[in-house]
């Protein structure tokens, strides 16, 4: 009479975890819809990233206020979201003027990038699940920049999109290797005050009317960036991923990358062909493949998410 409700709690609370980290990967995955939108406002690339990181620094700013013994290890997330954001610009950048669906594949190479950088300044060497994860992802990046999907013209900026996989990648090292000692929020809170501190030089340097909103419209456009693409799904990976562990967590979030798909064929009008879907077939397999790899503990991933 006891067990069975047990049971079925358990089960629910699962259930319910899992739709809750897929709804966070559903808001991750609007970003481009909302990024698109301020940039074609006149928005700066780089004001785009700043709003998006900026509330939730602010407001979990408070939990930074930890023993001096932590002041070096919150240095090291600082340094982390100063390459995160600054490299997320090259993103939004390309959001800005390709089609989203080639830029999202190109976001999503970031194991490749945690990968070689975990080897290179860690000595962490890649399983050969992991190894065969990244040519697959370097199959789907090239599937998806080839000749026959993008124009010419599109190639620089996806170049320099790069540099948000790669400051991803730098991030979740840091993470893995360096801020262990910190529990979740702190970890949020000093890689998203590191990326507002990267940005803000660039802030400064660019005219007001670049930097800020021009209507009604464009402040709402900000504020859903920052609740839809951060702050909620922060807070619900937050909460539901340690129910549901790494392997699960990292599977229900790989509906980021098709519902990128979905965002720019539905809003954008950006219809996307048979190789686009191939490569975000290879993605997801290489997600699947191997989660406990990318997101070697539920914390690190929460993090990496901002």
């Amino acid at each position: 009479m006891t067990v069975r409700p047990a049971v079925s709690s358990s089960s629910t609370g699962t259930l319910l975890a899992t739709f809750g980290v897929i709804v966070a990967a559903i808001g991750f995955g609007t970003v481009p819809f909302f990024a698109r939108s301020l940039t074609d406002e006149g928005m700066a690339p780089h004001a785009v990233a700043f709003y998006r990181f900026a509330f939730t620094a602010i407001a979990l700013l408070p939990t930074l206020i930890l023993p001096r013994v932590l002041w070096r290890t919150i240095a090291w997330g600082i340094g982390a979201g100063i390459v995160m954001g600054v490299g997320w610009v090259g993103y939004v950048r390309a959001i800005e003027v390709a089609p989203v669906s080639t830029a999202g594949v190109l976001y999503m190479t970031y194991p490749v990038f945690t990968l070689v950088i975990a080897r290179v300044m860690f000595g962490d060497v890649p399983t050969r699940r992991a190894i065969l994860a990244a040519l697959l992802i370097i199959a789907a990046a090239v599937i998806a920049t080839s000749p026959g999907a993008i124009a010419k013209e599109h190639i620089p900026a996806l170049i320099i999109s790069l540099a948000a996989p790669f400051g991803f990648g730098f991030g979740i090292n840091v993470l893995v290797h360096k801020l262990t000692p910190l529990p979740t929020l702190p970890r949020i809170a000093c890689i998203t005050l590191g990326s507002v501190i990267g940005l803000t030089p660039l802030m400064l340097a660019t005219p007001v009317s670049e930097i800020l909103p021009a209507n009604e419209t464009g402040w709402l456009l900000v504020a859903a960036i920052t609740a839809v693409t951060a702050f909620i799904p922060q807070l619900l990976y937050t909460v539901c991923a340690p129910v549901i562990g790494t392997a699960r967590t990292a599977v229900a979030g790989s509906v980021e990358l098709p519902t990128m798909f979905l965002v720019g064929w539905f809003t954008l009008a950006e219809p996307v062909g048979p190789m686009q879907w191939a490569a975000c077939g290879l993605v997801i397999a290489a997600i699947i493949l191997t989660p406990s790899r990318i997101t070697r503990n539920v914390s690190v991933n929460i993090a990496a998410r901002s």
